[in-house]
């Protein structure tokens, strides 16, 4: 009898473990896994396998650091030396380039860097799809869904492959044309700004052209460097013709990383889940140095400081342009920099090589973060309520700072061309208005007031995809249906002809009419004569 409780609870632990899935999860690197670690924990921790595919030329997913999950390594035919130097170059170019291109040359220097991007995406594929051990071993797995960030392409076909139900997870495309092509979600030019397009969803005339075309173009580009690739690279692995935005359209659930937070309204599909903030967590306490600087403050309070993980140096104007601005404030400044010090930091300044963000945002005494714009960075303030001030550098970011300037919670800053006073100017209005802070803690009170949590929503939409054997109950029929079908097209043109005939018919019964009458005036009029 002593031994009962034990033996009951290795029952339901034994039971947990039985009826958990087993799950399939795609390479991925950088903030984009920094989101689904948190989701895969807990994944874990409800009694599920989680198997991790590990490129060998991974900058962020160290197999040591997979403790939690079992993890598939493969080889891939490029360095991580290669995939650093990729980075550095698209950073290089938007922080330092792009201010002395035309916008051809922009557009140009672009479409090199996206078709190299996507030939680096495919030798990682290589690894997976032409490796017969990998392929075997996957197979072997009997894995009941695979999750994917399909930043790196290839995940649907994989599914496909091994027959299993796929999950994707991301933040956008670009233009949204995975999403508007691929998942057929509705984004109608008028109010729904493009991914990237620098607009909101309140758009004058010529902001709706510019939407229109902006969206045409990114479709039209994205056809030639990004879908023509991988229609190719899918039709050999298949040995049929196959088209990949077809393939990915064929993804169960979509769960996409904003909410009304940060997202501007629009239309949206049973089997799009919006699942923002996922990595969001209460503040805990800081380390105790780092504490006693925070409460060195007083009532002025501190400033969180942070340009992301990728942005490790800049030049020493730039980066005395920065500190002569943070010397000029009251508060105390946290910098997350490993770049060399400014000699123009003032005694308000501490730099790190890392800070707790999290938790720094979650302090009482913060009062604004200066970010690069990153998704995961821009959540946190959300989260905590903090108003920001943007330095947005590349990839998303712009486009994330206008979204939160348009709430009202944020004030952008350009890196290129912006002074010692603009910055400092920026951080006090951000601290000083009080529209600012109120504004954060609106879109704050938004982000918690919901049914869920974000994590504990992605968690069940996977679990319920798992259960279910998919979730192609949930997809719309537009999947089915041709391009000129979706616009009713055809209808409008059976529609027309229906008109037209009717038109002629009337104009055929009037003409009859007329010359009948005619007729029969001519022929009266003879007759009397």
């Amino acid at each position: 009898m002593k031994q009962l409780p034990a033996c009951i609870l290795l029952v339901l632990c034994v039971t947990c473990s039985a009826n958990g899935g087993n799950i399939l999860v795609w390479y991925t690197e950088g903030s984009h896994w920094i989101n689904l670690k948190p989701v895969l924990e807990t994944l874990v921790n409800r009694g599920h396998q989680v198997t991790v595919l590990v490129p060998s030329a991974s900058l962020s997913m160290n197999t040591s650091q997979l403790s939690s999950f079992h993890y598939e390594p493969f080889n891939v035919s490029v360095s991580i030396e290669a995939t650093e130097k990729i980075l550095e170059e698209y950073l290089h170019f938007s922080m330092y380039e792009i201010d002395h291109m035309s916008y051809l040359q922009i557009y140009m220097r672009f479409i090199e860097m996206a078709k190299d991007n996507v030939q680096y995406s495919l030798k990682c594929l290589d690894g997976v799809l032409k490796s017969e051990t990998i392929m075997k071993r996957l197979k072997d797995g009997k894995y009941d869904l695979l999750l994917a960030d399909p930043i790196y392409p290839g995940s649907d076909l994989t599914a496909d492959i091994l027959g299993i139900p796929l999950v994707f997870s991301l933040r956008f495309s670009l233009g949204n044309s995975w999403e508007r092509l691929c998942g057929q979600l509705p984004a109608p030019p008028s109010f729904v700004p493009g991914a990237m397009s620098k607009l909101t969803d309140k758009m004058d005339f010529s902001e709706r052209v510019w939407n229109f075309l902006f969206n045409a173009l990114n479709d039209l580009v994205s056809d030639i460097i990004h879908w023509k690739e991988l229609d190719k690279y899918y039709s050999e692995v298949k040995g049929t013709p196959t088209s990949a935005c077809e393939m990915m359209g064929k993804a169960d659930i979509w769960l996409m990383r904003t909410y009304w937070d940060f997202n501007f309204p629009h239309p949206f599909l049973p089997n799009f889940k919006y699942v923002g903030g996922i990595h969001c967590r209460p503040a805990k306490p800081l380390p105790k140095d780092m504490e006693d600087f925070v409460q060195s403050s007083g009532d002025a309070g501190i400033v969180v400081f942070s340009l992301g993980s990728m942005i490790k140096n800049m030049t020493m104007e730039k980066g005395n342009i920065i500190a002569s601005a943070l010397a000029q404030i009251p508060q105390k400044v946290l910098w997350r920099y490993s770049g060399e010090k400014p000699k123009t930091l003032g005694a308000n300044t501490r730099m790190y090589n890392w800070i707790p963000q999290n938790d720094l945002l979650g302090h009482p005494k913060t009062r604004a973060f200066i970010t690069h714009g990153g998704t995961n960075g821009i959540y946190e303030a959300i989260y905590h309520g903090v108003p920001m001030v943007g330095i947005p550098m590349s990839f998303e970011q712009p486009d994330n700072m206008i979204h939160m300037k348009a709430k009202g919670a944020a004030i952008i800053v350009d890196f290129n061309s912006m002074k010692t006073e603009d910055l400092r100017d920026a951080i006090n209005a951000v601290i000083n208005n009080k529209s600012y802070k109120e504004n954060a803690m609106w879109l704050s009170s938004i982000h918690h007031d919901r049914p869920v949590s974000p994590l504990d929503e992605a968690v069940f939409w996977i679990e319920y995809t798992m259960r279910n054997k998919g979730a192609k109950h949930l997809r719309v029929q537009a999947h089915e249906l041709t391009w000129y079908q979706y616009h009713s097209l055809d209808v409008l043109v059976l529609l027309l002809a229906i008109i037209l005939f009717l038109i002629l018919l009337f104009i055929k019964a009037c003409k009859f009419c007329f010359r009948r009458c005619c007729g029969r005036k001519g022929k009266t009029k003879r007759k009397a004569e």
